[in-house]
């Protein structure tokens, strides 16, 4: 049979104070905002940098286009001085825009530099990131559209066209077309190169 409890052993139950509370919960949250800061900062660096390397990547593929294309001309050898057959690349609109375009896209992959190592130093910067990701989808565009029309060109050289009187010429410009047919393949790979540029900047901004 229970016992009564005496008045000496009756307990007190104290509540917690509202301020100790708040202070608790500040404390908290600020210590699980840290380390969420802490590894999302660490995961965003690591886009940066790769970031930063296909940047170089596309550098490399977009100068090699332009200049590959920009200095493709051949001579047939066996005409004479006055009478000879020449193909230019600047004979063609189509090859001369993809030469501006892909000329354009070098210089803005260079000047981005700066920027992408500023996105590796502050990776939670998000004005560097949406500027990028911007230019970034235009460079897609432009090279994109560069490398489509010099693509289709390179086409008609190499199977011609019967309904349109246009002749295969690559039979006899053989290093013409082999230049040009490598230049549109660095373009698409630039274009390619800008492509996971944009879904890593879309990327680290949605996380």
């Amino acid at each position: 049979m229970d016992q009564p409890r005496s008045s000496d052993e009756a307990t007190v139950e104290i509540p917690e104070s509202k301020s100790g509370r708040s202070k608790a919960a500040t404390i908290a949250a600020t210590t699980k905002a840290a380390r969420y800061a802490s590894g999302g900062g660490g995961w965003k660096r690591g886009v940066g940098i790769f970031d930063f390397i296909l940047r170089l990547c596309a550098i490399v593929a977009a100068l090699a286009a332009t200049t590959t294309m920009g200095t493709t001309n051949q001579t047939l050898p066996f005409f004479t001085q006055f009478f000879q057959f020449q193909a230019n690349y600047d004979d063609l609109p189509a090859f001369t825009f993809f030469v501006i375009a892909n000329a354009i896209a070098s210089g803005y992959l260079v000047l981005s530099l700066p920027f992408s190592i500023v996105g590796i130093v502050r990776p939670h910067a998000v004005g560097i990131r949406l500027l990028l990701l911007i230019l970034d989808t235009v460079m897609v565009a432009v090279t994109t559209a560069a490398a489509s029309a010099a693509a289709a060109i390179v086409y008609l050289a190499h199977n011609g066209n019967s309904n349109t009187n246009w002749l295969a010429i690559c039979q006899q410009f053989n290093d013409f077309c082999q230049r040009v047919s490598g230049a549109v393949v660095a373009s698409f790979i630039a274009a390619l190169i800008f492509m996971f540029l944009v879904v890593l900047s879309a990327v680290a901004l949605r996380r």
